[in-house]
């Protein structure tokens, strides 16, 4: 995909990934899981006219409903079960990671090690759960309302079909969450990333053919595709450098007695990424967007206030206010992911701990506030880069109509989930030869003259 995922595949040696029984499993279980999930993405809801349903979404398509089709991997387009695809559990998860920085409950509980993540987890399921009922519930209310050149969306419509479509949507999301889950833990990789990644994959043949499409209708030129393409090309080199960029904060160890002997002082560093939140914060910014337009989109569908209509114009793709406050909420999750993932006072104790100290600055509580600093900064960077990645490719699309999968959102999480899978895959290998040699030194001692003579 780029020069650095590319190297890293280059450096794989496959005939030894093939040896690699367990590294086997993990890769067969993912591509398993995520055909199952593409097999949902077309398994569409009861009491729904497709053709119906097609023609609507065609006719309301070109904002927000393309984003969060995008997102399901074009279950939404089909009105398949996994119309609300794994977003409702990144929501709850925004809710419970925001709780537990400002209620002090969840912050009390967050604390208590794996036993307070396993109930922070739980609460996760459950806030996603309902999240998925209340946007289910809006979904199949605003179906019933939608009305196509040959009739309802809806075949049957009244209270039977509204909890039949709920339970079948709510379903589908907590089989997916479950399904993530189950990819994390047995294979390779995120496995609701992996499942955003699959579904943003599967249609990007589809978005390629109608760029394509565009320029052979006269909307593009020649120049105009190939400049097209060049910029998505050095969007993917520029993501890919972003992503590897780290700013290395010097550490010492000075001379310390080890036994009997005198260890020589060494030099090491603390590596602190350019963009230490990842692909987060484009998820969760865009996650929040969709949310209450998705509710409003579908309940306002047979005609609407003026109200909620103002307010679907000025957020549609494109408009200043969206773009504002999509980038705004880039740069607020970078900062505040970053802070929950990295702790500079636990990393300052911990360097104290083993005698480790930044050169020019004491141990301790000055060690912790400077890497703050450093992280700061460099987050500001973090930040930028995010913003424009997902913002350039936005405005783009507002004004050539090109489809949702070429843009920034969707190349940042294709790109930072195959580089992270791919690096997975590489620390996998690297185990799997380590043991395989420390067997084999374990075998030749067991059968040298001196292994021999020791067990006489």
């Amino acid at each position: 995909m780029a020069s650095a995922v590319e190297q890293m595949a280059a450096n794989m040696n496959w005939g030894a990934v093939a040896k690699a029984t367990e590294l086997k499993k993990r890769i067969l279980f993912v591509l398993g899981a995520l055909i199952i999930y593409r097999i949902g993405t077309y398994i569409p809801i009861p009491g729904v006219d497709p053709q119906v349903w097609s023609e609507i979404f065609d006719q309301r398509g070109g904002g927000i409903l393309d984003m969060f089709n995008m997102f399901s991997g074009g279950a939404l387009s089909r009105m398949t079960i996994f119309a609300l695809n794994i977003m409702p559990y990144i929501s709850a998860s925004i809710i419970m990671q925001l709780g537990s920085a400002l209620v002090p409950q969840l912050e009390a509980i967050k604390k208590e090690g794996e036993l307070g993540r396993t109930k922070i987890n739980q609460y996760t399921r459950y806030l996603t759960v309902f999240l998925a009922a209340i946007q289910a519930y809006g979904l199949a209310v605003g179906l019933q309302n939608m009305q196509g050149s040959t009739g309802s969306a809806v075949i049957n419509p009244g209270p039977f079909f509204i909890i039949s479509t709920m339970i079948t949507i709510v379903g589908g999301t907590v089989f997916l969450m479950w399904l993530g889950e189950q990819i994390t833990q047995r294979g390779i990789g995120n496995g609701i990333s992996l499942i955003i990644f699959a579904g943003i994959v599967a249609g990007l043949p589809q978005a390629v053919a109608g760029t394509l499409e565009l320029g052979r209708q006269g909307q593009f030129n020649l120049l105009q595709l190939l400049a097209l393409f060049a910029l998505i090309a050095g969007a993917i080199v520029f993501i890919v450098f972003m992503e590897r960029a780290q700013r290395r904060i010097p550490v010492q160890y000075p001379r310390r007695q080890v036994g009997n002997a005198m260890a020589a002082a060494q030099q090491s560093h603390l590596p602190l990424k350019i963009n230490t939140a990842g692909v987060i914060p484009p998820i969760f910014a865009s996650s929040l967007l969709l949310l209450p337009l998705t509710v409003i989109g579908f309940i306002d569908a047979s005609g609407g206030s003026d109200t909620t209509a103002l307010i679907q114009r000025y957020l549609a793709h494109g408009q200043p206010a969206y773009m504002i406050l999509y980038g705004a909420l880039i740069a607020f999750f970078c900062f505040f992911y970053t802070a929950i993932v990295f702790n500079p006072k636990e990393n300052a104790d911990m360097l104290k701990k083993y005698g480790g100290f930044v050169p020019g600055i004491r141990p301790g509580e000055q060690t912790a506030t400077y890497i703050d600093y450093v992280l700061t900064r460099i987050t500001v960077i973090g930040a930028a880069y995010l913003v424009i990645v997902c913002l350039l490719p936005e405005f783009l699309i507002s004004q050539y109509s090109l489809p949702f999968y070429l843009g920034g959102t969707s190349l940042l999480i294709v790109v930072t989930v195959t580089m992270d899978t791919v690096a997975q895959v590489h620390s996998h290998l690297i185990a799997h030869q380590y043991e395989g040699l420390m067997k084999k030194t374990k075998l030749r001692g067991a059968s040298s003259p001196r292994g021999a003579r020791g067990r006489r």
